[in-house]
């Protein structure tokens, strides 16, 4: 729309294109996060499983005596290394909570703006100058 002052705004159809590729960019950047801390999580769950079970078996073969008890500092570390995985597991699982909550808030963005632009398409007049 052109006025005397020489301002002409531009075509709505480019702005929700241009919303519609950056919205799409935000979304494929917290898929792809997203994905990044499922598979840390995955990697690091399997390890958990390993070393739980390795520290079961080494303090049950302690407990028979068919392990010296020198073998204490390796159940210790073991130990450690549960606490450490349980630790980061618990951080992932609040990471990856985050990336779906803003997963859904872009989503609200995206619907709230269709909304907003469908709306506004009734608003104006025919002929009242939008382009």
């Amino acid at each position: 729309m052109a006025s005397i002052f020489g301002f002409r705004s531009r075509d709505p159809a480019r702005d929700r294109q241009a919303d519609v590729s950056r919205l799409d960019r935000l979304a494929k950047l917290f898929e792809q996060i997203a994905a990044e801390i499922e598979a840390e999580r995955t990697g690091l769950e399997n390890r958990y499983r390993t070393t739980s079970t390795n520290a079961a078996f080494l303090v049950e073969a302690m407990e028979n005596g068919s392990a010296s008890d020198k073998r204490s500092s390796e159940v210790s570390a073991l130990t450690q290394s549960i606490l450490n995985c349980e630790r980061r597991i618990a951080a992932l699982s609040r990471q990856d909570g985050m990336m779906k909550e803003l997963r859904h808030s872009l989503d609200t963005v995206f619907d709230e703006d269709a909304s907003s632009a469908a709306a506004a398409e009734f608003a104006w007049p025919a002929g009242a100058g939008r382009g």
